[in-house]
């Protein structure tokens, strides 16, 4: 059934698109506010890759570098792939927008799908699982800040994600 010319669940559509958004723009500022504050994220990285002030599990099984040749090629993977994130998932919003009110709406999910998965990446499995379970990050406030903004940004993507994946009627 349709209503105006769009299918009765158009606001479904409509909130789909505004959740890939915000999730574009928070990647987007994200970026944008780290590339702001290079010179801070790069001696972040260092401290925590260092395995510096770990008093609670001072050992590991890895390893640990205060090399900021290493740090600088962290800070480069973690910001392309914020990046890519953010314009994936924003034109992912801008072809389901086109998309709303037709059939192809479920196609035109995949590049912000494509996005939130990247961003379920780069915060969980950089952060959550590189940073906090590899270099033990949640021993210091630095990176136990780091790690809880991390899982709030994961966790956006990840219902993000999961929402927009929901198959929608088609618009008969």
């Amino acid at each position: 059934m349709q209503v105006g010319g769009l299918p009765m669940q158009s606001h479904i559509r409509l909130l789909k698109i505004m959740f890939a958004l915000i999730c574009g723009f928070m990647a987007l500022f994200y970026v944008l506010q780290n590339i702001a504050n290079l010179d801070a994220a790069h001696q972040a990285l260092i401290y925590v890759l260092s395995g510096a002030d770990h008093q609670a599990y001072p050992n590991t099984l890895f390893f640990k570098t205060a090399d900021p040749l290493f740090a600088w090629l962290a800070v480069g993977i973690i910001f392309t792939l914020e990046f890519a994130t953010a314009i994936l998932l924003l034109k992912g919003s801008w072809d389901m927008f086109v998309a709303r009110g037709g059939n192809t709406f479920n196609q035109a999910k995949k590049w912000a799908q494509i996005g939130a998965g990247l961003g379920v990446l780069v915060w969980f499995g950089l952060f959550g699982v590189i940073g906090s379970a590899f270099f033990q990050m949640w021993q210091t406030e630095i990176g136990t800040n780091s790690m809880n903004g991390a899982f709030q940004f994961f966790v956006s993507c990840a219902i993000t994600l999961f929402w927009i994946s929901q198959p929608d009627p088609t618009a008969d």
